[in-house]
């Protein structure tokens, strides 16, 4: 099989066009051509007047070694690559030993514990939060009650911060192994849309995360697994040997329990901060790292639509249009649209009380009256939080308390028109664009909840992003705040065998650790951290 990148027909294309593209592309007759499949569907937008669809396809030809011969060194005809999984082994027929345990269940550990399951390990697994479907119940509690459960919200619960959010599946990340095809494939079986397999940009939406999550947990038990909800890790248990090595031992749970365990992952997502200190307690290695804080910004996406698409806006093959954009300021700062949520909402993220975060998110149908995405500014330890480890997550906290007091002291949201932040007034009523957060936004002057330099690195961005994006800069353009948890503001540090620096038996994992961002990205890390823990057992080197 050879596959064939590159191809392009115009956006309303007859079905029978792709063939006869392959057809032309390769220089063969019809009845060459066995069969194909779509392995990758993208859209070009860069000429409004003649957008054009881009496809990778898989091609079954009657005589591959010929045609390979006639294009050899064109790096667009070349042999379909194996995506296949190979597991790194099994486990053995018996195992008197305890059974590795995965905290966390996010889509990092959900996939960790999904590779163990596989491979015959029967993983536990600990959640400090709640099965998803009651856990939804408490999120809702918060946008329409403004009751904040601290342990069952956005942030915490089976299928971690990703569940709600617009279930992007895309990253940036190298994947010379295709693990990002396992990911998607498991998700498919689960009940995903099959055409997240070939779009280049796949997302999945939250309602139907919340049955595919059921289904994978399902799938994990039946394999040997076993999931245990409202466990909160309280402790862990380190051994230091004679020699001065230190080896996980256990874990001391919230409710008295003590676990035995010799391999941990650790998926615990990048709000876990009462957990990150208790290893920084324990002495676990952890560095701080960048992040980035700003707000969300939202526009109608019919604007976004327009200017992204011309006269195509709204075609059904090209649907809600996503953007992305980055900024360099004067000031050294870089500006830059994160996580945006085609057609979706701005939803309250917080999970400590007395505190506001915001993030975003979109349904599968991305039809909602609003686009949405963070409008952040990047920082990082030596300028901004030096001194400790942890004092990123002080930050954080400080800016999210100011937030909550912005917003009325009710976790409604500080919001600011546009206009009146470019200005340095506060906003007074609601424009054209009337904002999604819920329990809802308070106005006033977003200066009083971040620094000094990101408001004017953000106000030296919006006329840029305005030129790029036609009204983007509007003032009737809405702006919440505030957006904190853009990543882990620590790492908890790892050596090339993905275990803890000085503490053996650990796995960080996912973003909580510092080592991934979005959903596809941390699942792919669960499976190497799954990957590591397994050789570890089997004896077999990596």
């Amino acid at each position: 099989m050879l596959r064939i990148t590159e191809l392009k027909l115009p956006l309303d294309h007859a079905p029978e066009a792709l063939p006869a593209a392959i057809h032309q592309r390769l220089g063969i007759g019809p009845d060459e051509l066995i069969s194909f499949e779509i392995a990758r569907r993208a859209n070009d937008a860069r000429r409004k007047s003649a957008i054009l669809m881009v496809y990778s396809v898989d091609v079954t030809l009657s005589d591959e070694a010929g045609v390979l011969a006639r294009f050899a060194g064109d790096h667009h005809v070349q042999p379909s690559p194996d995506t296949s999984y190979r597991f790194v082994g099994t486990a053995p027929a018996k195992s008197d030993g305890p059974r590795p345990v995965v905290i966390g269940a996010g889509p990092c550990g959900l996939f960790a514990a999904l590779i163990l399951a596989q491979m015959g390990f029967r993983p536990i697994i600990l959640e400090r939060g709640k099965v998803v479907r009651e856990r939804t119940k408490d999120t809702w509690g918060l946008w329409r009650r403004s009751e904040l459960n601290p342990e069952s919200n956005v942030q915490f619960g089976e299928g971690g911060a990703g569940t709600f959010s617009d279930g992007k599946l895309y990253s940036q990340i190298k994947d010379t192994r295709h693990l990002g095809r396992k990911v998607l494939t498991e998700l498919v079986k689960a009940g995903a849309p099959p055409e997240i397999l070939t779009e280049a940009h796949p997302h999945i939406g939250t309602f139907r995360l919340v049955t595919m999550v059921e289904h994978m947990r399902a799938t994990i038990e039946a394999l040997g697994g076993e999931y245990r909800f409202g466990r909160r890790v309280e402790n862990i248990d380190i051994k230091v040997a004679p020699d001065g090595t230190r080896r996980v031992r256990g874990l001391h749970l919230h409710n008295g329990e003590y676990l035995e365990t010799d391999q941990v992952v650790l998926a615990v997502g990048h709000s876990a901060r009462d957990t990150f200190r208790m290893l920084h307690e324990r002495g676990v290695y952890i560095e701080a790292k960048p992040f980035s804080i700003g707000v969300r910004i939202e526009h109608p996406q019919s604007w976004i639509d327009k200017a992204r698409f011309g006269a195509c806006a709204g075609h059904p093959d090209l649907g809600a249009a996503a953007y992305s954009l980055s900024h360099h300021c004067s000031n050294g700062r870089t500006v830059y649209s994160f996580c945006m949520c085609p057609g979706g909402r701005v939803v309250a993220a917080t999970s400590e009380p007395g505190r506001v975060v915001t993030n975003g998110m979109s349904q599968y149908s991305r039809q909602e009256f609003n686009a949405n995405a963070g409008f952040v500014v990047g920082i990082d330890p030596e300028r901004d939080y030096p001194g400790h480890p942890l004092a990123g997550i002080e930050l954080q906290q400080r800016l999210e308390s100011l937030a909550y007091i912005a917003g009325g002291s009710n976790y409604k949201a500080p919001g600011q028109k546009v206009g009146d932040f470019l200005a340095g007034r506060p906003s007074t009523e609601f424009g054209e664009v009337i904002p999604s957060y819920k329990p809802g936004v308070h106005l006033t002057d977003l200066s009083q909840c971040l620094p000094d330099f990101a408001i004017a690195a953000m106000r030296e961005a919006l006329p840029v992003f305005g030129r790029q994006i036609a009204r983007y800069d509007h003032p009737d353009a809405m702006l919440t705040g505030v957006e904190t948890r853009t990543s882990s503001p620590v790492r908890i540090t790892r050596g090339k065998d993905l275990q803890s620096l000085n503490t053996l038996g650990l796995y960080p994992a996912g973003e909580g650790a510092g080592y991934a961002g979005g959903i596809l990205s941390a699942a792919v890390d669960g499976i190497k951290v799954a990957e590591a823990v397994a050789r570890e057992l089997i004896g077999v080197a990596a």
